[in-house]
């Protein structure tokens, strides 16, 4: 996979920003703590429709959150 095509967030930052723990947000969004955190450090790309839920929950836009 090219460097350009690697998804990168802010998800941490936005979590934190709301005074939120990753267990709180990953039941906010109905996946594990486990998902946020690999989300977080970039071992795994959520699905659009876990990446919408995410920015719902947080009250982001998508761009806010996530970039190429």
């Amino acid at each position: 996979m090219k460097e350009s095509l690697v998804l990168k967030n802010r998800l941490r930052e936005a979590r934190r920003a709301r005074g939120l723990s990753q267990t709180q947000l990953a039941e906010m969004v109905g996946v594990s703590r486990n998902t946020i955190s690999s989300i977080e450090t970039g071992q795994f790309s959520p699905t659009a429709k876990l990446a919408l839920v995410i920015c719902i929950a947080l009250d982001k836009k998508f761009e806010d959150l996530f970039s190429f």
